[in-house]
């Protein structure tokens, strides 16, 4: 968990950056691509921890 709140945290603050600043439009996408790995991230951990609880 830690590491997907450090990944968008990241985003988060390269996405401010990118549109605040003038010409830093690769800092703007850098940011969207870190969330996007932070949500898959997120997404399959949550699918590996269901996938290992036994059936009752």
């Amino acid at each position: 968990m830690a590491l997907f709140l450090i990944l968008l945290s990241i985003a988060i603050a390269l996405v401010i950056i990118g549109a605040v600043v003038d010409g830093m439009l690769h800092l703007l996408s850098i940011g969207v691509l870190l969330v996007v790995v932070a949500v898959l991230y997120l997404l399959v951990r949550s699918i590996s921890r269901s996938q290992r609880r036994p059936a009752p």
